[in-house]
């Protein structure tokens, strides 16, 4: 009997990331009536939770969970040299090859075998040349990661088989008065947390007790986002943004 296949190495998904990431809003959602407010979620959850008064001048970022990179580049723009880890080679492989061409070619499912060859492209007033990318664990992040500015982990907790291990991680990787971005959709599923590791009510309440003591909560706010699958299907999710100060 063969192995699982690993979803996040497949090239089905990774097309479905790259067009998450850099697809136009028309290639995303043609439809008029569409959620278009759910549009460039990985642009939203720097834009809209980042601090700026206390970005410094050539802070360091960490984007953990970066899949194909977007938000990485979007940390660039403020100066800031980033790093973006992603558990998935494939999709740190096609964030690497962004950095180096600025673009790369993907397909979009349209219907069935219907597919259309789509170019994902670095906006070129983002500063490819501040953003590097690694594959590694977030649970087992590398002793020697060191600490940063901006910490940013868009909808990762409810993907990792235990949370926990990153949550305490984190007091450690934000310096002194820098920042902590977080989303999750607060989607709990066994197929990739074990029960025993949800939260026991509140994702939003788990988080602050666990938080709390090393950081000082400044914003939240509800960040609809939107995957599409093929061209009459899309997964339509709000995620709980929050905006932590290290302590």
């Amino acid at each position: 009997m063969s192995a699982p296949e690993n979803i996040y190495e497949t090239r089905r998904l990774l097309d479905e990331y790259l067009l998450f990431h850099y697809g136009t809003p028309a290639e995303v959602l043609p439809w008029e009536n569409g959620p278009r407010e759910a549009l460039n979620f990985p642009v939203r959850t720097v834009m809209e939770l980042i601090d700026l008064p206390r970005t410094p001048c050539e802070a360091v970022a960490l984007d953990l969970g970066c899949a194909v990179g977007r938000s990485s580049f979007e940390l660039a723009t403020f100066g800031v040299r980033v790093l973006g880890i992603d558990y998935s080679q494939s999709f740190v492989d096609a964030a690497s090859q962004l950095v180096r061409d600025g673009s790369m070619p993907y397909e979009r499912v349209d219907e069935g075998s219907a597919r259309t060859s789509l170019i994902a492209r670095v906006p070129e007033n983002l500063r490819r040349d501040r953003v590097t990318f690694e594959q590694g664990d977030a649970m087992n992040l590398r002793a020697d990661l060191g600490d940063y500015d901006i910490v940013h982990a868009a909808n990762l907790f409810c993907r990792l088989t235990d949370p926990l291990k990153l949550i305490e991680r984190l007091p450690s990787l934000v310096r002194t008065g820098g920042q902590l971005l977080l989303t999750t959709p607060c989607t709990w599923l066994e197929e990739f947390t074990p029960r025993g590791n949800w939260p026991q009510g509140s994702t939003r309440e788990w988080l602050t007790s666990l938080l709390e003591p090393h950081f000082e909560l400044s914003k939240t706010c509800d960040m609809p986002f939107l995957i599409r699958e093929h061209a009459r299907k899309y997964q339509w999710s709000v995620a709980l943004g929050m905006r932590w100060h290290r302590k």
